[in-house]
């Protein structure tokens, strides 16, 4: 959970939120097939639940003060890994700054596996 205050009062962002957030910014860039489990419980849930949640493969860290965001991913065979991780980081700084106002220091994009 991540607790900052402004001049309108407390704000509290859950991690849940923020995984989802960054999840549905990751899906929808190009070169993108999907994401991949990269914890025990995410691994777990996946196995049981016939569609994924859009936190699946996500793991934020940090604070007010900057965060930093762990991705696993499946790309498309055939597309430049260097463009889509660039897009991928520009789309999940602007996405974060623009909806709750924090920074991200770094994001980590993985490579889990290609696709045809």
């Amino acid at each position: 959970m991540i607790y900052y205050e402004t001049r309108l009062g407390k704000i509290n962002l859950s991690e849940s939120y923020l995984s989802k957030l960054i999840g549905h910014e990751v899906t929808s860039c190009f070169g993108v097939v999907g994401m991949v489990a990269n914890s025990g419980k995410q691994k777990l849930l996946s196995r049981f639940s016939k569609t994924k949640p859009m936190d699946t493969g996500i793991k934020v860290t940090g604070n007010t003060d900057g965060i930093i965001v762990d991705l696993h991913i499946v790309v498309t065979y055939d597309m430049n890994i260097n463009a889509i991780a660039a897009s991928i980081t520009e789309k999940v700084k602007y996405a974060v700054k623009e909806r709750t106002g924090i920074t991200v220091q770094k994001v980590r994009v993985k490579i889990d596996g290609i696709k045809e």
